[in-house]
């Protein structure tokens, strides 16, 4: 007789809307600092006619219904800010300055300038009152469909994105007759995980949209010949973690939503997970075999921890065990 399984996903899913899920109410003043950056920020670029601003569009996890609760660092909203220029001798690789001096402008004297910083292809700003970070990507754009335009990281270089494909890309899997609801939740749950793992391993790299690809790939292939189960949690996450653990991540994911497979380039990167918009880009071609390894680590670890409480005799065992993938709020059933 199989030994009972204490948390469930009933538990897991009580856990996600209490602990991970953002609240109602945080996202909501989301939104609203994210529109007060966007309207005031059409006005001051369109002061400093470098760039023409054609149009902003909401980004990353925020739009994508895959953030969580906010434990310090990371951004809390992403917005795109679309921008054409008719210089053809414009300095792309000053973008990232030039925004950032647009930012602040946009908040006056309300804020120091440290409030302000710039990433690879991002300015992000910190709201003190709040705790809100905001990430703004310049994307330049030349007219083409879907939103498609291009980042420009820190030295100039232009990678194609669209922020309309990437989120077309995502509801095709979580739409109500395909995953369903489940689909972002145990992305959500995921992050959490991971989250935690860098809290013991500040060395550790696994960025937000790997996970997310990793989760659409196993929704496509499913694990040992099983479906993705996203609708029991404990055994979602089991075969997520086995998949990266047993892999190694060395075998190359591909999506086929918008490009052919054979439009991806031969690489020898530690791991090939490449964005489902741009064949171009490896969503992990900046991760070192040191950092695979470390990944691959943490995997096999935390599933260790889930085969453990999944037969755990008694409830603060199992408990316990899941503790280790989501730290001390964890509380089971």
């Amino acid at each position: 007789m199989a030994a009972e399984r204490h948390v469930d996903h009933k538990v897991l899913k009580a856990f996600a809307e209490t602990r991970v899920n953002v609240p109602a109410q945080e996202a909501a003043e989301r939104r609203r600092q994210v529109n007060h950056l966007r309207e005031r920020l059409e006005r001051h670029i369109a002061a400093h006619p470098d760039f023409e601003l054609v149009k902003l569009r909401a980004s990353g996890s925020t739009a994508k219904f895959t953030a969580i609760q906010r434990r310090g660092g990371g951004s809390d909203a992403d917005v795109a800010a679309y921008l054409r220029t008719a210089d053809p001798d414009v300095d792309e690789a000053s973008l990232l300055e030039w925004l950032r001096e647009r930012c602040i402008q946009v908040y006056g004297d309300t804020k120091v300038a440290d409030d302000f910083k710039i990433s690879d292809h991002a300015v992000g700003i910190t709201l003190r009152g709040s705790g809100l970070k905001i990430d703004v990507a310049p994307v330049l754009y030349a007219g083409e469909p879907d939103d498609k335009g291009y980042l420009v990281t820190r030295q100039g270089t232009r990678v194609l994105t669209s922020v309309t494909l990437h989120l077309r890309f995502i509801e095709k899997r979580k739409s109500s007759d395909a995953a369903g609801p489940g689909y972002t939740e145990l992305i959500r749950l995921l992050k959490a995980w991971i989250r935690q793992s860098k809290l013991h391993d500040p060395d550790l790299r696994c960025k937000s949209f790997l996970l997310e690809l990793l989760v659409a790939h196993l929704w496509e292939t499913g694990w040992n010949g099983e479906l993705l189960q996203v609708n029991d949690y404990p055994r979602a996450i089991e075969q997520v973690l086995a998949y990266i653990a047993r892999t190694g991540l060395k075998r190359p994911i591909v999506f086929t939503d918008f490009y052919p497979a054979g439009d991806v380039a031969s690489s020898s990167d530690p791991i090939q997970v490449w964005d489902p918009v741009n064949p171009d880009n490896n969503v992990a071609g900046t991760y070192t075999e040191q950092d695979r390894l470390r990944l691959v680590e943490h995997a096999n670890t935390a599933l260790e921890d889930v085969a453990w409480a999944a037969g755990a005799p008694t409830r603060g065992e199992a408990n316990d065990a899941w503790r280790e993938l989501f730290g001390p709020t964890f509380q089971g059933a």
